[in-house]
């Protein structure tokens, strides 16, 4: 969950805080008592590491304190010493060095009470910027225990150190509430909070996060397209659409799978009208790819709509680009629902020459009904012979031939 830049930016921003706690200046409360003492030396040399470590020469800026006999150095100034170090040796990427270095720091006795809280904090960011997870998941669980107001921030953290190790259950309670506790919460932590109600099939929950995520981010299209998706889940169709249809008027549904879906979600509905009309309006505006499902998709809407007369020539279309027969054979019968049985007989006719039929013998039935209705009845009797043999459609085709017989005599 936590990506490599921001774990670069997560490591300066440690550095950057234990710098600031190293160099002693402090920003005071008024009624504040003033910071301790420290003796002119070991001022002196510690200004010197702090003003060696910003201009990033490191082996310099040991070496400004190795002159320091800690032993002799009161609480106060053997825990600046401490942070220091930590701070140089953080930079150079010795975590585990400076780890030790900041928790001399708190054991030293020389921090207050709330920089003895933030070392601690910082410690867990360090096992986070590690991305050890484990060791950061339980030191941030410490420091929250006895923080007096634990920040959002912290929690947020603690939820992708569980995430990290899918503990999706300990992760969930964490990043709720990071977000409880600020009025904006950032977009990283409503997605993480999202991921963890979704891995848990908590879709009725994720409901009320995509919906605010919309509302604090109603450009971003992927939030539009998952809300749908979950009311889909949920089998609340009409929701689903309307939520896909406000993101296509605000211009956000215009990539090709996106069309289809929504057409399919029109159809689902019982709107096969407008999923024609819409599918119609696509095309023309070249927002699909032209294919032979995408044709075949927009003949079955015309169909629904009971439109038939609209659903041949996109069925032809379609019927061209198939590899078999069996869209030919789809038009027959949509012209035999028209009555046009020279049109249906003709298609039927492609659908068997075509080939790879799912059904051969329905096929050479319904050649052979058109044909009857024609009043062709040698070739009618032809096409019904053929299908008289299938185990499905022979009592049919029997029953046909047995009236042009009767005809006849």
């Amino acid at each position: 969950m936590i990506s490599l830049s921001y774990v670069r930016i997560l490591r300066v921003l440690i550095v950057a805080l234990i710098v600031m706690m190293g160099q002693a200046v402090y920003a005071q409360d008024k009624k504040a008592p003033p910071p301790p003492s420290i003796d002119a030396a070991t001022g002196k040399a510690l200004n010197a590491a702090i003003e060696f470590l910003n201009q990033e020469k490191y082996k310099d800026a040991e070496a400004a304190l190795s002159g320091l006999v800690v032993d002799t150095l009161s609480p106060y100034e053997k825990s600046r010493v401490e942070q220091i170090l930590a701070s140089i040796t953080y930079a150079q990427g010795n975590y585990d060095a400076s780890r030790k270095h900041m928790q001399a720091a708190i054991d030293s006795g020389g921090l207050n009470e709330q920089e003895a809280s933030q070392a601690s904090y910082q410690i867990a960011q360090m096992y986070m910027a590690e991305e050890k997870w484990v060791e950061g998941a339980a030191a941030m669980e410490l420091w929250i225990k006895n923080a007096p107001k634990p920040s959002s921030a912290a929690y947020y953290l603690l939820a992708v150190a569980y995430y990290q190790q899918e503990k999706f259950d300990k992760a969930l309670g964490p990043a709720k509430k990071a977000i409880e506790l600020v009025d904006k919460p950032q977009e990283s932590w409503m997605q993480l909070l999202l991921a963890l109600l979704l891995q848990a099939e908590n879709y009725k929950e994720s409901i009320g996060v995509l919906e605010k995520m919309i509302d604090l981010f109603p450009d971003k299209k992927v939030y539009w397209l998952q809300l749908s998706s979950v009311y889909g889940t949920l089998e609340d169709y009409s929701n689903a659409l309307s939520i896909m249809m406000i993101a296509y008027h605000a211009g956000m549904v215009t990539e090709d799978s996106d069309i289809r879906r929504l057409t399919d979600m029109m159809m689902v509905q019982g709107v096969p009208y407008r999923a024609a009309e819409f599918l119609t309006t696509a095309i023309d505006k070249k927002q699909v790819k032209v294919d032979g499902k995408l044709y075949e998709k927009l003949a079955n809407s015309w169909i629904a709509a009971r439109e038939y007369r609209k659903s041949v020539p996109i069925l032809q279309k379609a019927a061209e680009m198939s590899g078999d027969g069996n869209i030919f054979m789809r038009i027959g019968e949509v012209n035999m629902q028209l009555e046009d049985w020279n049109a249906a007989a003709t298609a039927l006719q492609s659908a068997v020459a075509k080939g790879g039929l799912k059904d051969a013998g329905n096929a050479q039935l319904l050649i052979g009904i058109s044909l009857f209705n024609q009043k062709k009845m040698g070739e009618a009797k032809n096409w019904l012979q053929k299908a008289s043999s299938s185990k499905v459609h022979g009592q049919t085709a029997r029953g046909y031939l047995q009236l042009i017989e009767s005809q006849n005599g």
